[in-house]
């Protein structure tokens, strides 16, 4: 088949979109397929740039607003979609992090294009990259999450920001996560232990979107299910070095010990796979993605958020999570691919009945 591989882009989640793209385009050209890698940011990658693009690696930090204003500032370019390698493709691998490259933006151009792709459709990826919509139908469907506040420019008739945060203080106590409403890898984030750093955490949430949720932190264990064409995969835990299993923990090898399968019992693991999938169907996402969550000391299971496009790089935990059930990286690029092509198949001939 001829793939055209997305990846970089302009987000903040660039350098991870680019380490995950670059070993999907290896695992399926190592599986006879005619593969091109596009950087909607820069255009068609050559063999070079391909090179120069795997050597630089993940750095430890995401890259500055600064350096991506460079790149559009986490807008890409729709003219992207009229390039060849996407238009004679037979499918697209979605490669892409954060921004506009997992809110639906992206997924909208290529269907008004008529190009099949991997993962979710433009309203699911949307949902679920607003964490405050996500948690919503989280409990509308019986998924267990923790308590959150949302602080946005539009808080007209909710008092001032300064009465906000007293409120969620209150209702919440300390500590308290405050993060961007609409990012991922845990970029923006912030553990507040101290109700005086409150306002400076919100002040650098709002530096990647235009709403911020404070959540009730949840103590305990860190769990994490791929969900593979609506079945579970293998639970797994993370334990970080540091108190969050933060951006460096997750892109910087020795950072974080992943076990696969976690260490649980098993109805806890049917649970987290059972309210994995249940998270799945609320957001009506379809193909893959990964869901995290928090087990509490006592026993608590809360959904923190779901990954329509999760990391795909050698330390990210969906490959990780097949692996366990003896589904190799290769294998795992396969079935997203074909998961994307039986799902437009279907459309088809649903669109034609």
């Amino acid at each position: 088949m001829k793939i055209t591989v997305l990846l970089g882009g302009a987000s903040a989640e660039r350098d991870v979109s680019i380490a995950s793209g670059l070993r999907v385009v290896d695992a399926l050209r190592s599986r006879g397929h005619r593969v091109t890698a596009l950087d909607p940011a820069t255009g068609v990658l050559d063999a070079a740039a391909e090179r120069a693009m795997a050597a630089a690696g993940v750095k430890t930090a995401p890259p500055t607003l600064e350096a991506l204003r460079g790149l559009g500032g986490g807008t890409l370019r729709p003219s992207f979609v009229e390039a060849p390698a996407v238009r004679d493709a037979d499918v697209v691998f979605l490669a892409l992090h954060g921004g506009q490259g997992e809110d639906g933006t992206v997924q909208a151009l290529l269907e008004m294009a008529g190009v099949p792709y991997t993962g979710s459709g433009p309203m699911a990826s949307a949902i679920a990259m607003d964490k405050d919509v996500s948690k919503r139908l989280f409990r509308q469907l019986g998924v267990q999450t923790a308590d959150w506040r949302m602080v946005t420019g539009r808080d007209e008739g909710r008092g001032t920001r300064d009465e906000i945060l007293r409120e969620a203080l209150g209702a919440m106590g300390l500590p308290i996560v405050v993060k961007p409403s609409k990012q991922g890898s845990t970029v923006g984030l912030t553990v507040v232990k101290r109700a005086a750093d409150l306002s400076a955490a919100v002040t650098e949430a709002f530096r990647y979107d235009d709403e911020v949720m404070l959540e009730r932190f949840v103590p305990g264990r860190e769990l994490t299910v791929g969900v593979l064409g609506d079945e579970a995969l293998a639970v797994g835990e993370i334990i970080p070095k540091k108190e969050i299993y933060d951006y460096e923990c997750k892109y910087t090898a020795g950072m974080a010990v992943e076990e696969f399968p976690a260490k649980l019992s098993d109805a806890e693991t049917r649970h987290v796979q059972e309210q994995g999938v249940l998270a799945f169907r609320a957001l009506k996402l379809r193909g893959y993605a990964r869901i995290d969550f928090r087990r509490t000391p006592e026993g608590e299971f809360h959904c923190l958020e779901a990954n329509t496009l999760p990391g795909m790089t050698e330390l990210s935990l969906i490959p990780q999570s097949a692996a366990a059930l003896g589904i190799s990286f290769a294998d795992l690029c396969e079935r997203i691919v074909r998961l994307a092509l039986d799902g437009r198949r279907r459309s088809e001939e649903e669109g034609a009945s």
